[in-house]
């Protein structure tokens, strides 16, 4: 079973050894990986180059292009496995992740996308936070990334090469969210497999392009917007059992975040509490 594992890169030479090293450790002998680089000024052709020569699961090409999703795209395209994964070149897989999907996807149907847990570090090298996406049915994940985390990076998921043919290629307009997107469609059309191992781990690191947004805060709103996207096009009833489901939730975390604050104060504790709950509820408390 040929995995192939793609990665877009455009002036990576800080990560591109040791990502092309991670490649080579998972000691997995039906590898490819396809590494397109748009255009890089700095040494990542020439880091790219000096391992090509020794290692001829690698394949490569460096060509201006239209950014991320495009690059993604011609990998694609390029891919010989029946297996795809897209590793960023700032993230790393956990030991033997390869041997162990590729043993997994002997008992899959095609297609499927098959989904681990993820690592998120912070520029001390720390892990804060340990992205777990055990529910990925379509309609739970427009609850939202607070209520039911969907897959925080693609280094801890895999899927068939096919699915492409049924969901379409990236698209090439779109440089934020085109992970967000292909799982909202692959989910709809793939078995999904989610196993409760930590497959991957994300860099989420100053200057890349995902601490920017996050610290704007535009990774928050763009990601409600999409999801509200994906909601509209629901059928009615559905879209209110979301809808529903989704406010249900947001109470129950509201009243447990009130009620473990004034166990912490309980000198705090207002007179009219019950009026300010029935209030949260939607209701008009009679005087």
């Amino acid at each position: 079973m040929v995995i192939s594992v793609i990665t877009p890169v455009y002036n990576g030479e800080r990560f591109i050894e040791s990502c092309i090293q991670v490649v080579i450790d998972q000691e997995y002998s039906d590898v490819e990986h396809i590494i397109i680089d748009g255009g890089s000024t700095d040494r990542t052709v020439e880091i790219i180059k000096q391992y090509a020569a020794m290692y001829p699961h690698i394949r490569w090409q460096s060509e201006k292009d239209r950014g991320q999703s495009d690059a993604m795209n011609k990998g694609i395209t390029m891919a010989k496995g029946n297996i795809l994964a897209i590793l960023n070149v700032d993230d790393y897989y956990e030991p033997n992740v390869l041997n162990r999907v590729s043993e997994i996807f002997k008992t899959l149907p095609e297609p499927s996308l098959l989904v681990g847990n993820c690592n998120l570090w912070n520029d001390a090298g720390e892990i804060f936070e340990i992205n777990q996406p055990a529910n990925m049915k379509f309609n739970d994940l427009l609850l939202g990334w607070h209520l039911n985390p969907f897959p925080a990076n693609p280094s801890a998921y895999f899927y068939h090469t096919s699915l492409h043919q049924i969901i379409g290629l990236y698209d090439v307009d779109d440089h934020e969210a085109m992970d967000l997107h292909f799982l909202l469609k692959a989910v709809q059309a793939a078995t999904v497999k989610y196993v409760d191992e930590i497959w991957g781990n994300f860099r989420v690191i100053q200057g890349s392009k995902t601490y920017n947004s996050n610290q704007t805060g535009e990774t928050a709103l763009r990601i409600e917007r999409i999801l509200a996207a994906y909601h509209q096009q629901l059928p009615l009833l559905q879209r209110w059992q979301v809808s529903t489901k989704r406010e249900f939730y947001n109470l129950k975390n509201w009243l447990a975040i009130r009620v473990k604050y004034f166990a912490q104060n309980p000198q705090k504790l207002p007179r009219s509490l019950f009026t300010k709950v029935v209030k949260k509820l939607g209701f008009s408390p009679q005087a």
